[in-house]
C-alpha cells in the first residue's frame, strides 16, 4: 500500500489536522534523545482508544510498522521509525481522566505529562512517585513503557510499582484490560509483564497508577568529597546501615563543575564528588537519620555534611542535579547516556575503569547516577559531525555496558534497550534466553509490526560481532541528547 494512500485513510479516521507526512514535518520525528535516528512516513495523532484501535488494524493489515511516541525524551531509540511506517503521536491524548484520592489512584491517557499528575493531586497531599529527570516534559506512556525510574527510586521504586492495570490496543486492534484499581489481581500479571516491554506487545491507552501520600518531613543533604572512592565507600556505607534514603544521587567533579556553570546550586567547584541525599517519612525518624548519614559519611571520609536549611536551598540543590544533561549540552556539540547498572560495592571499581576507558578512547566522561540503586549514567562528550570520534564514542559505551555486566550488573537500568542496545543483548543473555523472550512476543506481536527491530536481537545481528560501523546500523547519525534520567 502506498503511503499516501495510507495517510488519507488515517486522515478519515483522526481528521485532516491529526497527520503530517510532508518531509519537512517528518525531519522532527526522526530522533529521541539518543544517538540513533529514522524518518517515519506518516505522523499521526489520535485522540481516543478507538483511533488507536482503527489505526493499528489498518497498519496491521498493511504490513505497516507502527511505532508509539510520547515527547521523544528517550535515550535508547524506543520511539524511532527505524524502517520508516506510521509514528502514533500521543500528544493529543493527555488528559487526566480520573482522581481517586480515596483508594489512592488516578487514571490516565499515556500523553500526561509525568510532572502534570503530580501538580494535578499535591493539593491533595499526594504525589506520582516515579520520578525521571526529564519528568518536566517525559509522559507516563513514555514511563510505561521504559519501566523509567528517577531519583527517587531507591526507596519508591519504579514505574511498574505504581501501575495497577492498563487498558491496552493490541496490533489486530483488539482493545483489552490488564490488572484494575485494586493492589491485587488474579490471574497472570499482564500489567507487570507489559511495563517496561517498549512499545512491542501492544500501545497503553489507558492507564491507573498508584498515588503516594506526600512525607510528613524531607531533608535534603549534601555530602562533599574530596576523592570519588570516599564518595563511593559512603553509598555502600548508607545502605548498609538499614537506612534507605529516598534518593542517593552522586555527581563527579568534573560534572558538579559543569553544572554549577549553568545551573547555580551550591555545589563546590574544589571538590573530587558530591552526593545529593534525600530523607522522608515522620520528621522524628527523618531528623534521627540526617543524623546517622551524616556521621556515617563523616567517618568514611567526607569533608563536609550540609543540610538544606530551607525548602529554597532544597529546590537549588535538586536544580542543578535535574539540570545536568543539559548543563552538559552548553558544553559539547553531543553527548552519549549510558544507563548500566551495577551492585553498589563496585561503584568504586566502575568508576575507576570508566576513568581508564575515557583515557583509552580519549574522551571526556562525566558522571551523574543514582548511586543508591547502583543506576549509572556516563555522559561520553563527543562531535557526532566527527566520525572516528563517534566510533570511539560508542565503543567506549559498549566497554562500559560490558563491564556493567561482568561485575554482575545489567546493560540498563530505566532506559530501555529499545535500537540502541539490541546488539549488546547477548552480552547479558544466552541465545536460549533470547529466543524464549522472542517467542513470548511473537504471542502479542506475531508479525512484528509494532515497534519492529527494537530490544530483541535478530538473528543475523546475534550471529555478527558488534562494531561502530557495521553496516547493519546503517545511517543513524548520532544526535545530541535531550533526554534526561
Amino acid at each position: 500500500m502506498q503511503y499516501s494512500r495510507l495517510a488519507s485513510q488515517i486522515r478519515k479516521i483522526v481528521g485532516k489536522d491529526a497527520v503530517l507526512d510532508r518531509p519537512e514535518d517528518l525531519m522532527l520525528y526522526e530522533y529521541d534523545g539518543g544517538v540513533d535516528r529514522g524518518t517515519p512516513n506518516i505522523i499521526c495523532f489520535p485522540q481516543t482508544t478507538e483511533h488507536v484501535s482503527k489505526i493499528m488494524r489498518l497498519a496491521t493489515k498493511a504490513g505497516v510498522p507502527i511505532v508509539p511516541r510520547g515527547a521523544g525524551t528517550g535515550l535508547s531509540g524506543g520511539s524511532i521509525a527505524r524502517n520508516g511506517g506510521i509514528v502514533l503521536g500521543f500528544s493529543r491524548m493527555n488528559k487526566i481522566l480520573e482522581i481517586d484520592i480515596a483508594n489512592q489512584r488516578a487514571v490516565v491517557q499515556p500523553g500526561v505529562v509525568n510532572l502534570d499528575l503530580t501538580h494535578a493531586v499535591e493539593s491533595k497531599g499526594f504525589y506520582f512517585a516515579p520520578d525521571p529527570s526529564s519528568q518536566k516534559a517525559c509522559t507516563i506512556g513514555g514511563n510505561v513503557a521504559e519501566n523509567s525510574g528517577g531519583p527517587h527510586t531507591l526507596a519508591n521504586g519504579v514505574t511498574v510499582n505504581h501501575v495497577t492495570g492498563l487498558e491496552v490496543v493490541m496490533p489486530d486492534g483488539r482493545i483489552v484490560e490488564f490488572g484494575s484499581k485494586a493492589n491485587d489481581n488474579c490471574g497472570y500479571d499482564l500489567t507487570g509483564f507489559f511495563v517496561g516491554s517498549e512499545g512491542t506487545l501492544g500501545i497503553a491507552t489507558k492507564i491507573t497508577v498508584r498515588l503516594t501520600r506526600l512525607p510528613e518531613a524531607v531533608a535534603t543533604l549534601l555530602a562533599v568529597f574530596n576523592t570519588i572512592d570516599d564518595a563511593a565507600n559512603s553509598v555502600v556505607a548508607i545502605t548498609s546501615a538499614s537506612i534507605t534514603p529516598a534518593a542517593l544521587e552522586m555527581l563527579d567533579g568534573w560534572t558538579l563543575r559543569t553544572v554549577e556553570a549553568a545551573t547555580p546550586a551550591g555545589y563546590p567547584l574544589d571538590c573530587a564528588a558530591v552526593l545529593l541525599i534525600e530523607l522522608e517519612g515522620l520528621r522524628e525518624a527523618v531528623d534521627e537519620n540526617a543524623e546517622i548519614v551524616r556521621d556515617l559519611c563523616m567517618k568514611v571520609g567526607a569533608r563536609e555534611v550540609r543540610k538544606a536549611a530551607d525548602e529554597a536551598e532544597r529546590q537549588r540543590l535538586w536544580s542543578g542535579r535535574k539540570n545536568a544533561f543539559g548543563a552538559v549540552g552548553r558544553i559539547s556539540p553531543s553527548y552519549y547516556v549510558q544507563d548500566g547498572v551495577i551492585p553498589r560495592t563496585k561503584i568504586p571499581a566502575t568508576l575507576r575503569h570508566i576513568e581508564e576507558i575515557s583515557k583509552k578512547y580519549n574522551l571526556q566522561i562525566g558522571n551523574i547516577f543514582h548511586a543508591g540503586d547502583g543506576n549509572l549514567h556516563p555522559l561520553i562528550l563527543f562531535d557526532p559531525r566527527d566520525a572516528d570520534q563517534t566510533a570511539r564514542t560508542i565503543a567506549a559505551g559498549r566497554e562500559i555496558l560490558e563491564y556493567c555486566v561482568s561485575v554482575g550488573g545489567s546493560i540498563t537500568g530505566e532506559h530501555g534497550v529499545g535500537m540502541e542496545k539490541m546488539d549488546v543483548m547477548q552480552v547479558m543473555f544466552s541465545d536460549d534466553d533470547i529466543d524464549v523472550m522472542t517467542r513470548l512476543r511473537n504471542v502479542f506481536n506475531p508479525a512484528s509490526t509494532l515497534n519492529p527491530q527494537k530490544v530483541l536481537p535478530t538473528t543475523r545481528s546475534c550471529r555478527e560481532t558488534f562494531n561502530p560501523g557495521h553496516p547493519s546500523l546503517g545511517d543513524h547519525s548520532p544526535a545530541a541528547g535531550h533526554g534526561a534520567d
